[in-house]
Protein backbone atom coordinates (compact mmCIF):
# COMPACT_ATOMS: atom_id res chain seq x y z
CA UNK A 1 0.00 0.00 0.00
CA UNK A 2 1.27 3.36 -0.70
CA UNK A 3 1.84 6.11 1.64
CA UNK A 4 0.58 9.71 1.47
CA UNK A 5 3.85 10.96 3.29
CA UNK A 6 6.98 12.47 1.75
CA UNK A 7 9.22 10.16 1.18
CA UNK A 8 12.61 12.07 1.28
CA UNK A 9 12.54 14.63 4.26
CA UNK A 10 14.53 17.69 3.51
CA UNK A 11 17.30 18.84 6.32
CA UNK A 12 17.22 23.08 7.40
CA UNK A 13 20.04 23.27 4.84
CA UNK A 14 18.04 21.45 1.63
CA UNK A 15 15.56 23.63 2.54
CA UNK A 16 17.36 26.91 2.26
CA UNK A 17 19.42 25.49 -0.81
CA UNK A 18 15.75 24.93 -3.33
CA UNK A 19 14.29 28.24 -2.22
CA UNK A 20 17.68 29.82 -3.27
CA UNK A 21 17.37 27.91 -6.18
CA UNK A 22 14.16 28.99 -6.47
CA UNK A 23 15.16 32.80 -5.85
CA UNK A 24 17.92 32.59 -8.31
CA UNK A 25 16.14 31.02 -11.80
CA UNK A 26 13.51 33.63 -11.17
CA UNK A 27 16.43 36.36 -11.57
CA UNK A 28 18.51 34.49 -14.22
CA UNK A 29 14.35 34.62 -15.67
CA UNK A 30 14.62 38.14 -15.80
CA UNK A 31 17.92 38.52 -17.19
CA UNK A 32 17.98 35.86 -19.86
CA UNK A 33 14.37 34.56 -20.57
CA UNK A 34 15.08 30.93 -19.41
CA UNK A 35 15.05 29.12 -15.77
CA UNK A 36 18.52 28.32 -14.60
CA UNK A 37 20.70 25.70 -15.38
CA UNK A 38 21.55 23.03 -12.63
CA UNK A 39 23.50 20.37 -12.63
CA UNK A 40 21.44 17.40 -10.15
CA UNK A 41 25.07 16.09 -9.30
CA UNK A 42 26.21 18.88 -7.27
CA UNK A 43 23.73 18.49 -4.72
CA UNK A 44 22.55 15.72 -1.77
CA UNK A 45 20.90 12.84 -2.90
CA UNK A 46 17.78 14.24 -1.43
CA UNK A 47 17.81 17.51 -3.92
CA UNK A 48 18.68 14.60 -6.55
CA UNK A 49 15.47 12.23 -5.75
CA UNK A 50 12.83 12.45 -8.08
CA UNK A 51 9.62 14.33 -6.65
CA UNK A 52 7.22 16.83 -7.49
CA UNK A 53 6.93 20.00 -6.52
CA UNK A 54 4.69 23.16 -6.23
CA UNK A 55 6.35 26.68 -6.68
CA UNK A 56 4.28 29.42 -4.92
CA UNK A 57 4.92 33.26 -5.24
CA UNK A 58 3.23 36.29 -3.57
CA UNK A 59 3.68 39.96 -3.08
CA UNK A 60 2.42 41.64 -0.84
CA UNK A 61 0.38 38.42 0.67
CA UNK A 62 -1.56 38.07 -2.97
CA UNK A 63 -0.77 35.14 -5.11
CA UNK A 64 1.83 35.89 -7.52
CA UNK A 65 1.90 32.95 -9.65
CA UNK A 66 1.98 29.21 -8.55
CA UNK A 67 3.29 26.68 -10.75
CA UNK A 68 4.26 23.16 -10.17
CA UNK A 69 4.28 19.13 -11.29
CA UNK A 70 1.86 16.43 -9.47
CA UNK A 71 4.18 13.47 -10.31
CA UNK A 72 8.08 13.24 -9.91
CA UNK A 73 9.82 13.81 -13.64
CA UNK A 74 12.84 14.74 -12.51
CA UNK A 75 15.43 15.30 -10.01
CA UNK A 76 13.97 17.58 -6.87
CA UNK A 77 16.30 20.35 -7.55
CA UNK A 78 15.57 20.53 -11.09
CA UNK A 79 11.37 20.64 -10.49
CA UNK A 80 12.32 23.80 -8.25
CA UNK A 81 14.06 25.87 -10.48
CA UNK A 82 11.56 25.11 -13.57
CA UNK A 83 8.08 25.63 -11.63
CA UNK A 84 9.93 28.95 -9.68
CA UNK A 85 10.41 30.05 -13.41
CA UNK A 86 6.74 29.29 -14.62
CA UNK A 87 4.94 30.48 -11.41
CA UNK A 88 7.37 33.95 -12.56
CA UNK A 89 6.31 33.80 -16.11
CA UNK A 90 3.94 31.71 -17.24
CA UNK A 91 0.94 31.23 -14.95
CA UNK A 92 -1.40 32.24 -16.83
CA UNK A 93 -3.53 34.09 -14.89
CA UNK A 94 -0.96 36.67 -14.40
CA UNK A 95 1.54 39.05 -16.57
CA UNK A 96 5.14 37.99 -16.32
CA UNK A 97 7.04 39.15 -13.63
CA UNK A 98 8.63 42.35 -13.96
CA UNK A 99 12.28 43.41 -12.79
CA UNK A 100 10.86 45.35 -9.94
CA UNK A 101 8.28 42.79 -8.38
CA UNK A 102 11.60 40.60 -7.43
CA UNK A 103 12.17 42.61 -4.38
CA UNK A 104 9.67 41.52 -1.56
CA UNK A 105 8.79 38.63 -3.50
CA UNK A 106 7.87 35.53 -1.29
CA UNK A 107 8.42 32.11 -2.37
CA UNK A 108 7.39 29.06 -1.15
CA UNK A 109 8.31 25.46 -2.15
CA UNK A 110 5.80 22.65 -1.50
CA UNK A 111 7.43 18.75 -1.96
CA UNK A 112 4.53 16.53 -2.98
CA UNK A 113 4.20 13.04 -1.82
CA UNK A 114 3.28 10.79 -4.15
CA UNK A 115 -0.40 10.79 -5.07
CA UNK A 116 -2.85 7.80 -3.49
CA UNK A 117 -6.18 6.99 -5.38
CA UNK A 118 -8.86 7.75 -2.52
CA UNK A 119 -11.53 5.78 -3.78
CA UNK A 120 -15.50 7.09 -2.98
CA UNK A 121 -18.49 6.17 -4.29
CA UNK A 122 -20.37 9.41 -3.51
CA UNK A 123 -19.06 13.53 -2.78
CA UNK A 124 -20.20 12.95 0.69
CA UNK A 125 -18.04 10.00 1.63
CA UNK A 126 -15.29 11.84 0.07
CA UNK A 127 -16.24 15.09 2.23
CA UNK A 128 -15.95 12.36 5.37
CA UNK A 129 -12.47 11.30 4.23
CA UNK A 130 -10.55 14.42 3.64
CA UNK A 131 -8.26 15.72 6.50
CA UNK A 132 -8.41 19.41 6.35
CA UNK A 133 -5.31 20.60 6.77
CA UNK A 134 -3.24 17.69 5.79
CA UNK A 135 -4.81 16.92 2.16
CA UNK A 136 -4.11 18.08 -0.94
CA UNK A 137 -6.14 16.85 -3.55
CA UNK A 138 -6.19 16.04 -7.34
CA UNK A 139 -9.82 15.99 -8.78
CA UNK A 140 -9.97 14.39 -12.26
CA UNK A 141 -13.01 13.65 -14.70
CA UNK A 142 -12.00 13.42 -18.49
CA UNK A 143 -10.93 16.33 -19.82
CA UNK A 144 -11.32 18.46 -16.24
CA UNK A 145 -8.26 18.27 -13.76
CA UNK A 146 -7.68 20.37 -11.03
CA UNK A 147 -5.89 20.26 -8.08
CA UNK A 148 -5.74 22.34 -4.53
CA UNK A 149 -2.65 22.31 -2.31
CA UNK A 150 -3.26 21.27 1.75
CA UNK A 151 -2.08 25.16 2.17
CA UNK A 152 -5.35 25.97 0.56
CA UNK A 153 -7.53 24.72 3.53
CA UNK A 154 -6.00 28.32 5.24
CA UNK A 155 -8.46 30.26 3.15
CA UNK A 156 -11.39 27.26 2.68
CA UNK A 157 -11.09 25.45 5.86
CA UNK A 158 -14.61 23.64 5.47
CA UNK A 159 -14.49 20.42 3.52
CA UNK A 160 -17.39 21.00 1.27
CA UNK A 161 -16.04 24.51 0.34
CA UNK A 162 -12.67 23.49 -0.68
CA UNK A 163 -14.37 20.48 -3.40
CA UNK A 164 -16.71 22.94 -4.45
CA UNK A 165 -13.96 25.23 -4.88
CA UNK A 166 -11.52 22.40 -6.53
CA UNK A 167 -14.54 21.06 -9.02
CA UNK A 168 -14.69 24.86 -10.25
CA UNK A 169 -10.90 25.00 -10.72
CA UNK A 170 -11.62 22.02 -12.72
CA UNK A 171 -14.35 23.53 -15.26
CA UNK A 172 -17.02 21.59 -13.16
CA UNK A 173 -20.27 22.60 -11.49
CA UNK A 174 -20.33 22.60 -7.76
CA UNK A 175 -22.98 21.04 -7.61
CA UNK A 176 -21.53 18.04 -10.10
CA UNK A 177 -20.48 14.75 -8.83
CA UNK A 178 -19.71 11.73 -11.59
CA UNK A 179 -19.07 8.09 -11.50
CA UNK A 180 -16.13 8.70 -13.46
CA UNK A 181 -14.56 11.40 -11.50
CA UNK A 182 -11.13 10.09 -9.57
CA UNK A 183 -9.71 11.89 -6.54
CA UNK A 184 -6.32 11.31 -5.29
CA UNK A 185 -4.57 13.07 -2.52
CA UNK A 186 -0.96 13.79 -1.27
CA UNK A 187 0.55 15.38 1.25
CA UNK A 188 3.63 18.25 1.34
CA UNK A 189 6.49 19.48 2.84
CA UNK A 190 6.43 23.00 2.54
CA UNK A 191 8.69 26.02 3.41
CA UNK A 192 9.27 29.49 2.46
CA UNK A 193 11.47 32.77 2.55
Amino acid sequence: MCSTEVTVALDAAERAALLDVARRSIAHGLAHGHPLAVDPDAWSPALRAHQAAFVTLNRAGQLRGCIGHLEATQPLVLDVADNAFAAAFRDPRFLPLAPDELDGLEIHVSVLSPPVALEVSSEEELLRRLRPGIDGLILDDGLHRGTFLPSVWETLPKPAQFVGQLKLKAGLPIAYWSDRIRVSRYTTESFGS
